[in-house]
């Protein structure tokens, strides 16, 4: 992953991190789900992972990561890079009474859960696609057709999708067919 993450900016101070050390500690911090404040002392500080985080959020860099390890990931599986088919499906969680503008929890009344819905898209082998998360009011079939409106092309020999009876509809339908 080395190639695709971007070269410092002209001018200015030079990098002094080690950008193995931030991918480790990024890693840390989401595969295991602690806290920022609880980094171990031998990764670089909470707020250096922190801003690199937003940063290669904000400019894709963590898409492109992602994406590159699932090819690979694929390839060394013996698979073509690309799949042929994938499943939908959403998951509603409880989530802290955060809330606001940028954070709104919703209520699946389906479930009874106050908070949110991820919807996620996997390979056949089992490998993420795409992840979207929004309030859990959020239908199956709506969530479904962002979950579709947001690949991007990026998985041009998709031909076959499974889903369970939440994302019948005619919207959810037409965004499959698109």
């Amino acid at each position: 992953i080395g190639p695709l993450i971007p070269p410092s900016k002209h001018g200015g101070r030079h990098r002094k991190v080690d950008l193995r050390e931030i991918v480790n500690g990024l890693m840390y911090v989401l595969s295991t789900g602690c806290q920022w404040r609880y980094v171990p002392k031998d990764l670089p500080p909470k707020s250096t992972l922190h801003d690199y985080l937003g940063l290669w959020n904000w400019d894709g860099t963590l898409e492109k990561m992602h994406h590159a390890l699932y090819v690979k990931c694929r390839e060394q599986m013996g698979r073509e890079a690309s799949p042929t088919a994938c499943v939908i499906d959403s998951q509603s969680i409880k989530s802290a009474e955060k809330g606001g503008l940028l954070d709104p929890s919703g209520y699946d009344a389906g479930k009874k859960i106050k908070g949110k819905k991820r919807h996620i898209l996997v390979d056949t082998v089992g490998l993420l696609l795409h992840g979207v998360v929004h309030p859990a009011d959020v239908q199956d079939r709506d969530g479904g057709v962002l979950v579709l409106d947001t690949l991007f092309g990026l998985f041009p020999f998709l031909r076959k999708l499974f889903a369970d009876g939440g994302y019948q509809g005619p919207q959810f339908q037409k965004a499959v067919k698109k």
